[in-house]
């Protein structure tokens, strides 16, 4: 018997999938600069590139920090 399929079909699939969301702030980030506040005090830092305010703790009260633009929303 001799097999005569092609083999590497090219399906076509229709996946169920509904991903597509922006996730937080509508898929951007805030940028570079800004400050990164405690909601508890008020103590303001600059933000640093690359890390997330939410690392920070607080130098006045210990409390997280959260980023400016969120903070006023």
């Amino acid at each position: 018997m001799r097999n005569s399929g092609k083999g590497q079909g090219l399906g076509n699939g229709k996946g169920l999938g509904s991903g597509g969301g922006k996730g937080r702030n509508n898929g951007g980030g805030f940028g570079v600069g800004g400050y990164c506040v405690c909601a508890k005090c008020g103590e303001k830092t600059p933000h640093q590139q690359g890390v997330k305010c939410t690392t920070l703790k607080c130098p006045e009260c210990g409390q997280t920090m959260i980023r400016e633009e969120l903070l006023n929303k």
